[in-house]
C-alpha cells in the first residue's frame, strides 16, 4: 500500500539510548499482559500483536536508565494504554456507542484510589483488572500531590476519548486550537510525563508543578509526543480506523492543502515546540528554582525529570521508526538523525561519526526555522493591513448607561493619577492623557460585554477595563524594550499587595497603578465569597504575571511559539479578568464539577480567543510598527508560514471563524447532554445558559469597541504616536545579554521610598 505522504525530516536532537534489561521488560509483560486476559480470547489482541508492536522496545528508548523492575512496570502501563485504545476502539467508536461508552469510562476512575480508605470494585473487563494491578503497584512510592496530579492525568486520557468519538460521529473535524488542547489529553502524553517523574525517581516539587515553566515543559513534551505520533498514524487512522483527530487531517482541511504540505507543516510545529522546550528549560526553570528557593535535591530532581522527557522524545521517535503499528516505510532518511539501534550505556549515549553527524544534520536542517523567530526588525513599517470581514452571528447589545459611564471614568482616572505625567515614570507627558482615554472609549467596551450591568456595576468594569488598558500600556512603555525585568518584577510583586484575600488594609500605594488597583480592589472584593476573590486576584495575577513572559521576549526579541502564543495570550489579553467582570457580585447555582467540564471549558477558551484574534488583527499596525512589539498573532503566523502580512491576516481570520463555529457547535450539541449528564435543575440549567450568553454579549461587545474606539485607525494612530520610532533599539540584537540591572537598582529606592501621591 502506497504512503500519502514523504515523512519529513525530524528534529531529534538527542540521540537515542536503549535500556539494557529490555529482554526482561519483553518477557515480563507478555506474561502480565496474558495474566490480564489481554492475549487470547480478548478479541482485541493476539500473542502476536503485542510482539509486534513490541512495547517494551519503546519503554527502553523512553526510559533508558530505568532499572529492571521499573521498566517493567513502566512497560505494563503502556501496555494497558494501547490496549485500552484498541479496546475503546472496536467496542465503541465504532459502534459509535456514546451511552455504553460513558458507563464504562465512569467506573475506571474507582480502581485509582487516592487514600487508603478507598476500595476498590471488582474489575469486570481487563482493562479495569490491568488498572487495579498497576495502580497498586505504582502509587505506593509517590506523595499525595502526585497520585493527584496522576490520577486527573490519566482520567483525562480515558475520559476525552468521548470527544474523539463525538467528533467521528459527527463527522466533525476540529479546528487547531482545539486540536492541539484536546489532544494532549486524549493523546496520554501529559499521564506520559507523570510515568517519568516514577520512572527517573524524580519527583517534581509540589510548589512548582502548576508553575508556567513546569506547565510548557509538560505541554511542549506532549504537543512533541502527539504531532510526531500524527505523522506515523496518519494513514492508519484515517484509512483504516475512520480516525478524525489528527493534526495532518486537521491543518488539511483548516488550510486547503494536500497531506505532503500539511506533513510539512505539523513537523515544522513539532519542531516549533520542541525549541520552545529547550528554551524554557535554558531560560525559566533556573529563575523558577530560585524564586521558589528549591534546595539541591529538589533541584536535582527537576533536572532530572527534565533529562527524563527529553529521553522520551528521542526514544519515542526510535520507536516509531521501527514499530509495525505506523507508517515508517518511506522517508527512510528521517532515521538518520539516530544512528540505528542505539547502544545502551552511560549519560552520553551512543558516540561517533555517525551519530555526530546525525545530530548535527538535525540541528543544521532546523536552525533556519530557529533563527526566523529572532530575526524580526522593530517598528517595521508595514501600512495599512486590512483584517478580514468578521461574521459575529450574536447581535451587540449595549447598556444604557454607557454616558454615565464615560463621564464617571474620566473622573476616576483622573482621581487615580492615570491621566499626566507622574514622577518617576519615565515617560515624558505620562502614560495616558485626557485625550487619549476619551478616543480609548473603554465605556464602550464595557456597555457591550455588560449590557445588563446596572449604573454602578458599569462603572466598576468600565474601571477595571481602564485600569487594565493603562497598566498594559504602563508595562510597554516604562519597561518595554529597556528590558528593565528586574523593576517590572518588583512592580508586579507589590500589586498582590493591594488585593487582600480579607479585603482588609493595604500599605500606602505609590504610583497610579497600585492606587487605581487598591480602589477598584476594595470596591470589587466585598461582594465576594473567600473563595471568589481568590479567583478573581489569580485572573488579575495571570494577567499581570504574563506581562513579563511579554518583556522577556522583548529582550530576547524572541517571537513566541504559535502555541505558546496562542496560549499565553488569553492571558496577555486579561481574557479571565474581563469575561468575570460581568458576574462580580453574584452567586451561581452550578457545582465546581460543571464548570470544569470540558464543554463549560471549551466555550470559555473558544470565546477568550475570538476576543484576542480580534484584537490582533486590529491592533497589528499600532503594535509592529509603531510599539514596536512582537505579541501579535498576525506576526507570529507570518514567521511561522513564512508568509507575508496579507496571507497571515487571512489565517487568523479563518482561526477567529473557526473558533466562533466551535463556540456554537459546543453549546448546541454539548451543552444540552452536559444539562443531563448533571442532571441540573431548571435554576443550574438557567444559570448556564446565563454564563453563555454572557460569552456571547463578550464577543460581540470586544469586536463592536474595535470597530467603534479610536486606537487602531490611522489618523488616530498619527496623533498618539506623533514621535518617530528609535531606528534600532538595543532589545533587536538577538542572543543579546539581558541587561538593566543596574538601572532598576538606580531608580527604585527613590520609587519605594515615596510614601503618598
Amino acid at each position: 500500500m502506497s504512503q500519502p505522504f514523504e515523512l519529513p525530516d525530524f528534529y531529534v536532537p538527542y540521540p537515542a539510548r536503549l535500556n539494557p534489561h529490555l529482554e526482561r521488560a519483553r518477557t515480563h509483560t507478555r506474561e502480565w499482559a496474558r495474566g490480564m486476559g489481554m492475549l487470547e480470547g480478548s478479541g482485541i489482541w493476539e500473542e502476536s500483536d503485542l510482539d509486534a508492536h513490541d512495547y517494551a522496545l519503546l519503554c527502553a528508548y523512553t526510559h533508558p536508565d530505568a532499572s529492571g523492575p521499573e521498566l517493567d512496570l513502566v512497560t505494563d502501563w503502556y501496555v494497558w494504554v494501547f490496549f485500552f485504545d484498541d479496546h475503546f476502539l472496536d467496542v465503541f467508536k465504532r459502534t459509535q456507542d456514546m451511552a455504553g461508552a460513558k458507563a464504562y469510562l465512569d467506573r475506571l476512575p474507582d480502581f485509582m484510589p487516592l487514600g487508603p480508605d478507598e476500595q476498590m470494585p471488582e474489575p469486570t473487563n481487563q482493562v479495569e483488572a490491568g488498572l487495579a494491578d498497576l495502580w497498586a503497584r505504582t502509587v505506593p512510592a509517590m506523595s499525595h500531590d502526585w497520585r493527584r496530579r496522576f490520577r486527573q492525568s490519566t482520567q483525562y486520557l480515558l475520559e476525552e476519548s468521548l470527544w474523539e468519538l463525538g467528533n467521528i460521529s459527527a463527522g466533525r473535524i476540529s479546528n487547531p486550537v482545539e486540536y492541539i488542547e484536546m489532544r494532549r489529553k486524549v493523546g496520554g502524553a501529559p499521564w506520559s510525563a507523570n510515568l517519568v517523574e516514577h520512572a527517573a525517581a524524580a519527583e517534581v516539587p509540589a510548589v512548582i508543578a502548576a508553575s508556567r515553566p513546569l506547565r510548557v515543559l509538560r505541554d511542549t513534551f506532549a504537543d512533541g509526543v502527539h504531532l510526531r505520533n500524527d505523522l506515523f498514524s496518519y494513514q492508519r487512522e484515517t484509512e483504516q480506523e475512520g480516525e478524525l483527530a489528527n493534526a495532518v487531517l486537521v491543518l488539511e482541511r483548516f488550510l486547503g492543502i494536500g497531506p505532503q504540505e500539511a506533513a510539512e507543516l505539523v513537523n515544522d510545529l513539532l519542531t516549533s515546540r520542541l525549541q520552545q522546550f529547550e528554551h524554557t528549560a535554558l531560560t525559566e526553570v533556573g529563575p523558577l528554582a530560585d524564586q521558589y528557593g528549591l534546595g539541591p535535591a529538589e533541584r536535582r530532581d527537576v533536572l532530572a525529570y527534565v533529562k527524563g522527557l527529553q529521553d522520551w522524545q528521542s526514544g519515542g521517535h526510535e520507536w516509531h521508526m521501527r514499530s509495525s503499528r505506523y507508517m515508517n516505510g518511506a522517508g527512510e532518511g528521517a532515521a538518520g538523525a539516530v544512528s540505528g539501534t542505539a547502544a545502551a550505556g552511560g549519560l552520553g549515549g551512543p558516540t561517533g561519526l555517525g551519530t555526530a553527524a546525525g545530530v548535527l544534520g538535525s540541528l543544521a536542517a532546523t536552525m533556519p526555522q530557529r533563527l526566523r523567530s529572532f530575526s524580526h526588525t522593530p517598528y517595521r513599517p508595514v501600512g495599512p493591513v486590512a483584517p478580514p470581514d468578521i461574521a459575529m452571528p450574536f447581535p451587540l447589545r449595549l447598556s444604557p448607561h454607557l454616558d454615565a459611564s464615560r463621564e464617571h471614568c474620566a473622573t476616576w482616572c483622573e482621581r487615580m493619577g492615570l491621566l499626566g505625567p507622574e514622577p518617576g515614570v519615565p515617560v515624558p507627558g505620562g502614560v495616558w492623557d485626557a485625550e487619549q482615554l476619551a478616543d480609548y472609549d473603554l465605556a464602550l467596551c464595557a456597555a457591550g460585554i455588560h449590557p445588563e450591568a446596572t449604573e454602578e456595576a458599569l462603572d466598576l468594569t468600565t474601571q477595571w477595563l481602564a485600569w487594565g488598558t493603562y497598566a498594559d500600556d504602563y508595562y510597554a512603555q516604562v519597561f518595554g524594550r529597556a528590558g528593565d525585568l528586574l523593576a517590572a518584577r518588583l512592580t508586579t510583586d507589590r500589586l498582590r499587595l493591594f488585593m487582600p484575600l480579607d479585603a482588609g488594609l493595604v500599605p500606602p500605594p505609590l504610583t497610579a497603578l497600585e492606587r487605581g488597583l487598591a480602589d477598584l480592589w476594595r470596591r470589587t472584593a466585598a461582594p465576594m465569597s473567600r473563595e471568589a476573590r481568590c479567583a478573581f486576584r489569580t485572573a488579575v495575577e495571570a494577567m499581570t504575571e504574563s506581562w513579563l513572559w511579554e518583556l522577556a521576549n522583548l529582550r530576547q526579541n524572541r517571537i513566541p511559539d504559535p502555541v505558546d502564543y496562542i496560549e499565553m495570550r488569553r492571558a496577555t489579553f486579561g481574557s479571565d479578568l474581563t469575561m468575570s467582570l460581568s458576574r462580580i457580585g453574584r452567586g451561581t447555582t452550578l457545582s465546581p464539577e460543571v464548570w470544569r467540564s470540558r464543554p463549560v471549558r471549551a466555550v470559555e477558551s473558544a470565546a477568550a480567543d475570538v476576543g484576542c484574534l480580534v484584537n490582533d488583527m486590529f491592533s497589528y499596525r499600532k503594535e509592529i510598527e509603531f510599539e514596536g512589539d512582537i505579541h501579535n498573532a498576525v506576526l507570529v503566523v507570518e514567521k511561522f508560514l513564512d508568509c507575508g502580512p496579507a496571507e497571515a491576516m487571512r489565517v487568523v481570520g479563518a482561526l477567529l471563524a473557526a473558533r466562533v463555529a466551535e463556540f456554537q457547535y459546543v453549546t448546541e450539541t454539548q451543552l444540552p447532554s452536559l444539562y443531563e449528564e448533571f442532571q441540573l435543575d431548571p435554576a443550574a440549567r438557567k444559570a448556564l445558559d446565563g454564563h453563555v450568553q454572557e460569552l456571547r454579549d463578550w464577543m460581540a461587545g470586544v469586536l463592536n469597541w474595535h470597530r467603534g474606539c479610536l486606537r487602531y485607525d490611522e489618523e488616530s494612530l498619527l496623533r498618539h504616536f506623533p514621535v518617530a520610532a528609535p531606528a534600532a533599539p538595543p532589545a533587536a540584537q538577538p542572543w543579546r545579554v539581558p541587561a538593566g540591572l543596574g538601572t532598576a537598582a538606580a531608580r527604585l529606592p527613590a520609587l519605594l521610598g515615596r510614601t503618598g501621591p
